[in-house]
């Protein structure tokens, strides 16, 4: 009877001190922040000057070592024709050397015979874009039979990109506002910025195959065309 009545008078004592414990106080629920989101975007256009083209040469022969030696010699004198129209030899780097054999076949389907075929592709930077119809034809002429993907560019476009970024965020800006005036709404802070770069680059795709080429005897003409330098900006506001 003693431990039941000291039992409860323990049990009655926790009680009294849980009771007497910190309370636990639920917080509301934070309030939702309303926000309004705008893609600003701000373009440049830019004259091109600066030029990367591939410049090759094909040769085909009866032996590797003949096809070798006659690439050789082509290579050679298209490099040469390329420094002689004013670029300099750190802007000339190859890119491919290859050589392999090619199997030909009789009109009754049977191997006739085999060819070795050897290719060597330079990739030249053309910094003074006046000279490059001259450059090319000078090149053919030297013997390169294999031009692909001339490509325009701007050495230098951080002036331009700067100025593409002020654009889209005022862009941006001016949207926002346009819309919280139409909504009867005012703006608060900025929460949140991104933006990218996406640079369009002019490019002239062209192939040259066979010695038809090398009989051209006048400049190629080439239009470089404009570079748009274009940068998109994402802004979120807080809406008051």
């Amino acid at each position: 009877m003693r431990t039941k009545i000291l039992i409860f008078t323990v049990l009655a004592f926790a009680l009294v001190l849980s009771a007497c414990g910190p309370t636990t106080i639920n917080q509301a629920a934070p309030e939702n922040l309303r926000t309004l989101n705008v893609n600003g975007v701000g373009t440049v256009d830019l004259t091109p000057d600066i030029a990367y083209i591939y410049i090759g040469v094909h040769d085909e022969a009866a032996t590797a070592s003949e096809a070798v030696d006659a690439n050789k010699a082509h290579t050679t004198a298209v490099i040469e024709a390329i420094k002689n129209a004013g670029v300099d030899a750190k802007d000339i780097r190859t890119t491919n050397f290859s050589i392999y054999p090619s199997q030909q076949y009789g009109p009754d389907g049977t191997v006739s015979g085999t060819i070795y075929m050897v290719d060597n592709s330079v990739y030249v930077t053309v910094r003074e874009l006046d000279v490059l119809g001259d450059l090319l034809d000078d090149a053919i002429s030297a013997g390169a039979n294999n031009i692909n993907s001339i490509q325009f560019d701007v050495a230098d476009k951080a002036a331009a990109v700067k100025e593409a970024r002020a654009k889209a965020v005022e862009d941006a800006k001016t949207q926002a506002q346009e819309m919280a005036d139409a909504a009867g709404i005012s703006l608060g802070d900025i929460q949140n910025l991104n933006f990218y770069d996406n640079s369009s680059y002019p490019v002239m795709g062209g192939k040259g195959g066979g010695g038809d080429m090398m009989a051209a005897d006048i400049a190629v003409p080439i239009q470089p065309g404009q570079l748009t330098i274009s940068v998109n900006v994402n802004i979120t506001y807080t809406i008051k």
